[in-house]
C-alpha cells in the first residue's frame, strides 16, 4: 500500500529529509509539503516535483505528518492541525526539547507520536537520528521512523528520558566541531599559515580522525596514546589542553545544552 508522507514547516532540515526520502526511492507523487511561504512551497515543487498543501490538507491525507517547524511554533500547529488528524495518523516531531506528552494531549486520544533529534549532517547524508516512541507508537511506527531518516544518515532508539542528553551530544554536537575547527584554525594563522591551508590541513584530520573513529573498533583514548610520543609534540598540545581545562569545559558546555533542552520541554522559551 502506498504511504503518503507529509513535511510540514519544510526549513533546511525538512528539505534535507524530504530529498534524502526521493534518493532513497521514495515518489515525489507520495511526498506533500507545507511552507509558510508560498514562493517556499513552489521553490520545493520545482526542486523535487511534490506536492505544497496546506497545513489541514496535509493533516487529511498524509499517514505519516513529520513536524519539522520550530520549537516554540509547534503548539501553534497543533492548534492548527488537531480537529483534522485522525487517530491512526503517524505524527513524527522534529522539535528539540518538546516531549511526545506535549503532542499526545493536544491531538486525538491513541495518535502514535514518535519524536526524533537529528542533525544538520542530515544535509550531507551523515545525520545522527535519535527515535523514541510515545505512548501509541508502536514497533511498525518505530521502523518506518527509521525507514524514513535512515535515508539521511544513522538511526538509534533510545528511551524518550535520554533525549536531553542526545540533543546535548549529537543534535547540537556538529556545531562543537565547527568551533573547534574555527579555533584550531585561528591557531594556524597565529602559527604562520594562510588560511586557506590552515583550514584544509584541520578539515582533513577531522575527516581522517572521525574516519578512524568509526571504523578502528579502538578506543578514543587507544587513538590518541598512538600520537602522543614521550617528550613529544602531541603531548605538550595535550596538556595545555588539560591546564585550560577544555575537558571541563565540554562537559559543563554539555550539561547546559541538555538543561536548555529540558526548559524548551518545560515551556520556557
Amino acid at each position: 500500500m502506498t504511504q503518503k508522507v507529509a513535511v510540514l514547516g519544510t526549513g533546511k532540515i525538512g528539505e534535507a529529509v524530504l530529498s534524502g526520502m526521493i534518493r532513497a526511492g521514495w515518489a515525489p507523487a507520495d511526498l506533500l509539503v507545507t511552507a509558510r511561504r508560498p514562493e517556499r512551497a513552489e521553490e520545493l515543487r520545482s526542486r523535487y516535483g511534490v506536492t505544497p498543501v496546506t497545513n489541514p490538507e496535509a493533516a487529511k491525507s498524509a499517514d505519516t505528518l513529520i513536524l519539522t517547524v520550530k520549537p516554540q511554533d509547534m503548539g501553534t500547529l497543533l492548534d492548527e492541525l488537531a480537529p483534522h488528524v485522525p487517530a491512526d495518523r503517524l505524527v513524527i516531531s522534529g522539535a528539540a526539547g518538546i516531549p511526545t506528552s506535549f503532542f499526545e494531549a493536544r491531538l486525538a486520544v491513541g495518535t502514535p507520536v514518535v519524536r526524533v533529534m537529528t542533525n544538520t549532517p542530515a544535509l550531507v547524508d551523515a545525520a545522527m537520528s535519535v527515535i523514541s516512541a510515545g505512548t501509541h507508537a508502536t514497533a511498525d511506527h518505530l521502523a518506518h521512523t527509521e525507514e524514513i531518516f535512515g535515508a539521511v544518515g544513522k538511526t538509534l532508539r533510545v528511551p524518550e528520558s535520554q533525549q536531553d542528553a542526545c540533543t546535548a551530544l549529537s543534535g547540537s554536537g556538529p556545531a562543537y566541531f565547527f568551533y573547534l575547527v574555527e579555533a584550531m584554525t585561528d591557531a594556524g594563522i597565529l602559527l604562520g599559515l594562510p588560511r586557506d591551508k590552515a583550514h584544509d590541513l584541520i578539515v582533513q584530520s577531522a575527516i581522517g580522525a572521525a574516519v578512524m573513529l568509526r571504523d578502528s573498533g579502538e578506543h578514543p583514548v587507544k587513538l590518541r596514546e598512538n600520537v602522543t610520543s614521550p617528550a613529544g609534540t602531541t603531548i605538550n598540545a595535550i596538556r595545555e589542553l588539560e591546564n585550560h581545562g577544555v575537558r571541563a569545559a565540554l562537559i559543563a558546555a554539555l550539561e547546559a545544552a541538555r538543561d536548555r533542552s529540558r526548559e524548551l520541554a518545560s515551556g520556557n522559551n
